[in-house]
């Protein structure tokens, strides 16, 4: 027998083989990479920090619940040629993903995300209070005084009450508390800044931190939007010349935990700080967060001569130029007289 009979006799089968098992190896690598990976829960949930190998990322996943090899994962991460391009964030997957869609998430770094939402008139203390219940926010500032928390800000010896901007704020899960509480920081200064700069020539108001001030009662006074305004134009009216603002919502704020919500005429007389009945001028801080339309209001109000305003009870206002057009109005709508 000639070598090149041995050769095809011996070696052209084995090829074969080798090549049906190759086919094979890539039929099987091809499924494996559709196919959902198998999660011991219904989710798993990795948080990746920068510098992380694709190794130790491959690994991470294993541990926190998807039931496959890491060396497969890894191997795949690697042979994929995108392994260095996987991102560092925090990310979420359930039990329909499948290797291949779990490095294009990472790869395009679409996170696991929570939010948290501030709400217009909140103190600073209620903003606190829903920072705790957060979802998946790491809870940094939690035992912070006041003092410490705007010294991390950039703003020592500020007040940190009215500071914080109330809008809805998207992160990354196991981000600090004090990232969201920055970013809601610095959209406040930006829309005071902008509200300030577009104040009305005629304003009593002398600063920004004032105009804050003003748009935090503004913003705890008004029950209707279309109010808003007209109730900072009685507000400025009363700067103006020097009237009391005489607003239950910054007395109540005074009071802090001693108010049992029922506002009493010992309250009224009670001279504090926040006392607007006892003071004239604004209180020494904002009260509560002011929302855009309040931060405009106290920089543009209304034009009017209104001095008083009273609740109708339907979350509007009856507004008076006179007092005794005022006592009717708290007459009709407060005490149910004629």
């Amino acid at each position: 027998m000639s070598r090149r009979s041995l050769w095809s006799r011996l070696v052209w089968p084995v090829l074969g083989t080798l090549a049906v098992a190759l086919a094979l190896a890539a039929g099987g690598a091809w499924w494996w990479l559709e196919r959902p990976l198998p999660l011991a829960a219904a989710n798993a949930e990795l948080s990746i920090e920068a510098g992380a190998t694709p190794r130790e990322i491959a690994q991470a996943w294993v541990d926190a619940g998807v039931q496959t090899s890491p060396l497969a994962l890894y191997e795949w991460f690697r042979w994929s040629g995108q392994a260095r391009r996987i991102r560092a964030g925090s990310y979420e997957i359930d039990a329909g993903t499948s290797p291949r869609q779990l490095l294009a998430k990472m790869v395009q770094g679409r996170e696991a995300l929570e939010q948290v939402r501030f709400i217009e008139g909140w103190t600073l203390r209620q903003l606190r209070a829903e920072l705790t219940r957060a979802p998946g926010l790491e809870p940094t500032t939690a035992a912070w005084t006041q003092a410490e928390l705007m010294a991390a800000l950039g703003a020592p010896g500020q007040a940190a009450e009215g500071r914080f901007f109330p809008d809805t704020y998207v992160y990354s899960r196991g981000v600090s508390d004090l990232t969201v509480l920055r970013r809601a920081h610095r959209a406040m200064q930006q829309r005071l800044a902008a509200a300030w700069a577009a104040r009305a020539t005629d304003t009593p108001l002398q600063s920004a931190d004032e105009a804050l001030t003003l748009a935090s009662i503004v913003e705890k006074e008004t029950g209707q939007a279309a109010d808003r305004g007209r109730i900072a134009g009685v507000f400025t009216n009363r700067l103006r010349i020097g009237m009391p603002l005489q607003t239950d919502p910054s007395v109540i704020y005074g009071l802090g935990a001693a108010f049992d919500g029922n506002l009493r005429k010992r309250d009224l007389l009670a001279d504090t700080p926040y006392n607007t009945y006892t003071r004239a001028g604004l209180p020494p801080t904002p009260i509560a967060l002011p929302g855009l339309a309040s931060l405009q209001a106290a920089t543009r109000p209304e034009p009017t001569r209104l001095l008083y305003f009273v609740a109708r009870g339907d979350g509007s206002s009856a507004f008076s130029e006179s007092l005794a057009e005022h006592n009717r109005a708290v007459n009709k709508h407060q005490r149910g007289r004629r």
